[in-house]
C-alpha cells in the first residue's frame, strides 16, 4: 500500500522505496554488528558508508516483521498500525484533557486519517508517521499534571521529551521545526513544573540533533547553503488546493483537510475560548499557521520570514507543519463534537455516531491505494560473483528514481556508486552528472577503465524506470552496452543484467522515432539541468538548434568525438551540424552552468 502509479513492471518510483529499504537496513546492519544508521551500500566507493536517519524507531519494528512476513507485508503493517496509532494517542490526549469517549473518539480518527498525514505517510515520507509524536507527546504533559506521584509525573514527562526527540532522530527536522514550539508553548498553557521541565529537555534534545545533523550531514552536501525559494516555489500549495479532495496523490500540493471539519473547528474554537482561552489561542495558531506557511510564496510573508529564520531556508517543501494543523483542527472538531452531543441529550448517541461518519466522509479523500511490488527479480537473482552493480538510468541522488534501486539492494546486496540521498555528498554528484550519459547509450574511451576501477562488475538496466522518468533513450542504453562491451545474460521483467562480454542480441526496449531528437537527462522542458546534457539526431542533417540564454554561458557541441561548435551564448543564437552518414548521431552538449535553452529548428 502507497500511492499507486504505474512501474511499466518495477515498482512505481517512491520514497516508501527509499523508506522500506532503510527499515531494512536497521536489522540488517544491527545482525552484523554494525551500526544501524549507517548505510554500507549507496555510493560506494566514492565515499565512507553514509549515516541515514530514518530508522528510529519504525526500523526497529521493521526487523521482526520483515524477517517473518518479507518486505511488502511488514511494510503494510507498519503503515496500518501507525494509522491505528495515530487515533488511539489523539484519543487518549483528547480523553485526558477531559472529553468523553465519542468526542475524543471523533477527534482521533480526524486525526489519524487527515489526507495530508495519511498521503504522507502512504508516500514514504516519515513525516507522516513522526507526526503521531506530537499528539504522544501532548499525552505526556497532560498525563504529568494529574499523575498520583512525582515518580509517575516524571515517567509521564520523560514520555513527552523522548516523543520530541523521536520526532528529529526520525528524521523530520522540518516537522521538529514546528512540534517544538506548539508542544513547548502547550505545557506553559497547562503550567504545571514538572511537564514543563520534561518539555524543555525534550526540545532542547530534539534541536540538539538538528544542530548536529546540520553542522555534519548537511554542511558536507550539496545543501549546504539551503534551499532557494525558487525551490519552494516548486513544491509549494495553491490556494486551490486547500480545498481540492481529488488531488493527486503522492503530491507535495495535496493539503486538503476536509469542508466540514474545518467547519466545525471554528465552531469547537468559540466554544473553548469562552472557557479555556489560552487553549483556544494555542490550538487556533496551530491550525491556521501551517495552513498559511503550507502557501509558501503565495504570501508575502513568507519571503520575509525565509530571510529572517534561517532554518527555514533548508526546508523546500512549505507544507511539512501541515501535521500540527491536523491535529489541530482534529482538537478543535471534538470540542465541537462534545457541545453537539451534550445538547443532543438523549439523542446523543445517535448525534455522536452522525458525526464519526460524516467526519470519515469529509476527509476520506483515499491517498492510499494497490501498488506494484517486484519481491523476487530474476535479473537480480542471477547476479553471481564479486564486484559491484551499476544500475541505469542513472540520477543524481536527488531524484526519487533511485529509490527504485534502494528497494531492489534487499534482493541482491551490492555496493553501487549510486543512491537515493538528498544529503549525499557532492562527490556522489559528481559522479552522477559525470557519468550520466552512459544511461543515454554515450561512452567515451575511458569510462570502461572507469567503471573497473569502481569494481563494477554487473550493469543492470531497468527499462521500467526509463519509462517511469519519461525517458525514451533506454535503447541507446542497451546498444551502447553491447558497444562497449557488455552482453544481457539475465532478464527479470522490465530489468535486464549485463555482464562483460560479446553479444548479438536484439535490443529489448524499442527503438524510439527517427522524426524528432531523443534528449537524455540533463534536460528538463527544453532547458539543460546540468553542466553537460546529450542528446540524439537522426539523418545527415543539416540541423539548426537555436541556442538561448539569461546570462552568458560558454557552450561547446561535440560529435562523434569532434567539437562541431564552440561559442559564448547570451541571449540567442543559432548552432549548425551536419554528418556525414545517415543514421543516429550522439551529440554530446557541455555548458559553464545550466539553464541554456535549446529549440530544436529541424
Amino acid at each position: 500500500m502507497a500511492s499507486g502509479g504505474d512501474g511499466y513492471g518495477e515498482p512505481p518510483a517512491g520514497d516508501h522505496l527509499q523508506t522500506v529499504y532503510r527499515f531494512w537496513l536497521v536489522g540488517h546492519q544491527l545482525a552484523h554488528g554494525a551500526a544501524p544508521w549507517k548505510d554500507p551500500y549507496s555510493f560506494q566507493p566514492l565515499v565512507p558508508p553514509e549515516t541515514v536517519l530514518a530508522g528510529w524507531p519504525f526500523g526497529l519494528l521493521y526487523w521482526p516483521l520483515g524477517a517473518l512476513f518479507g518486505p511488502v507485508v511488514a511494510w503494510n503493517l507498519l503503515l496500518l498500525g501507525t494509522i491505528v496509532a495515530a487515533g488511539v494517542v489523539t484519543y487518549a490526549w483528547l480523553r485526558a484533557l477531559g472529553l468523553g469517549d465519542w468526542p475524543a473518539a471523533i477527534g482521533g480518527l480526524a486525526f489519524a486519517v487527515a489526507p495530508y498525514r495519511l498521503d504522507q505517510s502512504a508516500s514514504g515520507h516519515l513525516l507522516g508517521w513522526a507526526a503521531l509524536f506530537i499528539p504522544l507527546a501532548l499525552l505526556g504533559v497532560e498525563r504529568a499534571r494529574v499523575a498520583s506521584t512525582p515518580g509517575r509525573a516524571h515517567a509521564w514527562g520523560a514520555l513527552t521529551a523522548t516523543a520530541l526527540a523521536s520526532i528529529s532522530l526520525s528524521g523530520q527536522l522540518h516537522l521538529a521545526l514546528g512540534a517544538i514550539p506548539f508542544v513547548l508553548a502547550y505545557a506553559l498553557v497547562r503550567r504545571r513544573r514538572i511537564p514543563l521541565l520534561w518539555t524543555a529537555a525534550g526540545c532542547i534534545a530534539a534541536a540538539a540533533v538538528g544542530l548536529v545533523v546540520r553542522y555534519t550531514l548537511i554542511a558536507g552536501s550539496t545543501e549546504d547553503q539551503g534551499r532557494s525559494l525558487a525551490d519552494v516555489r516548486k513544491f509549494q500549495a495553491e490556494w486551490p488546493d486547500l480545498v481540492n479532495r481529488w488531488h493527486r496523490p503522492g503530491s507535495e500540493e495535496f493539503v486538503y483537510f476536509g469542508w466540514l471539519t474545518p467547519v466545525l473547528a471554528v465552531a469547537g474554537l468559540v466554544l473553548l475560548w469562552r472557557r479555556r482561552t489560552g487553549l483556544a489561542v494555542l490550538l487556533g495558531l496551530g491550525a491556521v499557521l501551517p495552513i498559511l506557511l503550507s502557501l509558501g510564496t503565495n504570501l508575502p510573508t513568507y519571503s520575509a520570514l525565509w530571510h529572517a529564520l534561517p532554518p527555514l531556508r533548508f526546508p523546500r517543501v512549505p507544507e511539512r507543519f501541515m501535521p500540527i494543523a491536523d491535529l489541530a483542527l482534529a482538537a478543535l472538531l471534538a470540542f465541537a463534537a462534545a457541545e453537539a452531543i451534550r445538547r443532543a441529550g438523549r439523542r446523543g448517541t445517535a448525534v455522536a455516531a452522525a458525526l464519526l461518519v460524516l467526519v470519515a466522509l469529509d476527509l476520506g479523500a483515499e491517498p492510499v491505494s494497490a501498488t506494484a511490488a517486484d519481491p523476487a527479480n530474476a535479473a537480480y537473482a542471477a547476479l553471481s560473483g564479486p564486484g559491484r552493480i551499476l544500475e541505469l538510468p542513472l540520477f543524481d541522488p536527488g531524484i526519487h528514481y533511485g529509490s527504485v534501486y534502494d528497494y531492489y539492494e534487499l534482493q541482491a546486496r551490492r555496493e553501487r556508486p549510486q543512491g537515493y540521498n538528498t544529503l549525499a555528498p557532492k562527490r556522489a554528484y559528481t559522479f552522477a552528472f559525470t557519468f550520466n550519459r552512459i544511461s543515454c547509450g554515450i561512452w567515451l574511451p575511458s569510462d570502461a577503465a572507469a567503471l573497473a576501477r569502481l569494481g563494477v562488475s554487473h550493469i543492470l538496466l531497468h527499462g521500467g524506470v526509463y519509462r517511469q522518468a519519461g525517458d525514451r533513450s533506454a535503447w541507446f542504453a542497451w546498444t551502447g552496452l553491447e558497444e562497449a562491451g557488455w552482453r544481457p545474460l539475465a532478464q527479470g521483467g522490465a530489468v535486464t543484467l549485463f555482464g562483460p562480454g560479446s553479444s548479438s542480441a536484439p535490443p529489448a526496449p524499442p527503438e524510439p522515432s527517427r522524426d524528432e531528437p531523443v534528449f537524455c537527462q540533463g534536460w528538463r522542458d527544453g532547458q539543460t539541468t546540468e553542466l553537460q546534457a546529450p542528446f540524439w539526431l537522426h539523418g545527415a542533417g543539416p540541423f539548426t538548434l537555436a541556442l538561448s540564454a539569461e546570462q552568458p554561458i560558454h557552450v561547446a557541441l561535440s560529435v562523434d568525438g569532434h567539437v562541431a561548435y564552440d561559442e559564448q551564448v547570451d541571449g540567442e543564437s543559432v548552432a549548425h551540424l551536419d554528418f556525414r552518414e545517415n543514421g543516429w548521431h550522439a551529440v554530446l552538449l557541455d555548458a559553464s552552468s545550466p539553464g541554456l535553452g535549446l529549440d530544436y529548428v529541424g
